[in-house]
């Protein structure tokens, strides 16, 4: 089969994520996605699903293939990027999160986290302090995101905050992750600079959230097609299938 290069970026908030501008809707995310070239990308909001199924629909018809995720924040304030196959089993994972998610948000101090359909219209808010900590280890985050057929990547491993080094210090290597990702920089100079990591893949990712953000950083992966079970291929190195750095 022959494979060619798709354009990733597996890492966008939505205006549910409550950092998240209030102008990354469904509509206006999958439009800027198509503007700047991409060809699959990932929905992933802090602690919370609600509006992939939305951005999924918005993009029905587009030429974008929406992933379904999530950027969940571990007991260790570590962020991950979980990304599923389908809906179902993300939202499977979304009732460990939730169970694990202490508190209430306050909007004057973290934001507003509207639920948005795929018309851009207000289904509801999300009340739930989703900028918050789950109580989840990064070992149950592990299991709990495999064990549902999903894909586990520390989210920009080369910042302080809320990194895995800028956090625990080094990454575990007896921890399976997916990937790493780093969303600004290099990826050969952050090799350099940790050889010990020469084992993972990198993905480039914008962590957008805002409009404008959507692509500044993105992955080239050499696929059959733009599919979830392809990029497990690529983030494994099988079937010839793999990303460019």
């Amino acid at each position: 089969m022959k494979l060619k290069p798709f354009r990733c970026d597996l890492h966008i908030h939505t205006c549910l994520s409550p950092c998240g501008d209030l102008d990354m809707t469904p509509r206006a995310i999958v439009a800027r996605a198509r503007e700047v070239g991409l060809d699959m990308i990932a929905v992933c909001d802090h602690n919370a699903s609600e509006n992939v199924r939305y951005v999924q629909q918005a993009a029905e018809g587009k030429g974008i293939v929406v992933l379904p995720g999530m950027e969940v924040s571990s007991r260790e304030e570590v962020h991950l990027l979980a990304i599923f196959d389908n809906l179902e089993s993300l939202e499977a994972f979304q009732e460990v999160v939730y169970r694990c998610l202490p508190g209430l948000n306050d909007e004057r101090y973290f934001g507003c986290q509207p639920i948005v359909n795929e018309f851009d219209e207000v289904e509801g808010i999300n009340e739930r302090l989703l900028i918050g900590a789950t109580g989840l280890s990064l070992e149950e985050v592990l299991t709990a995101v495999h064990s549902r057929g999903g894909l586990l990547v520390p989210s920009h491993v080369e910042r302080q905050s809320f990194g895995i080094i800028g956090q625990l210090g080094f990454i575990d290597p007896a921890l399976p992750f997916d990937a790493l990702e780093i969303t600004s920089g290099s990826v050969s100079s952050f090799r350099e600079k940790h050889p010990e990591l020469a084992p993972f893949v990198f993905l480039r990712s914008s962590d957008a959230h805002f409009l404008t953000q959507i692509g500044r950083s993105f992955t080239r992966a050499w696929l059959a097609e733009a599919s979830f079970a392809e990029l497990r291929l690529a983030l494994h190195r099988l079937e010839g299938r793999y990303v460019e750095e």
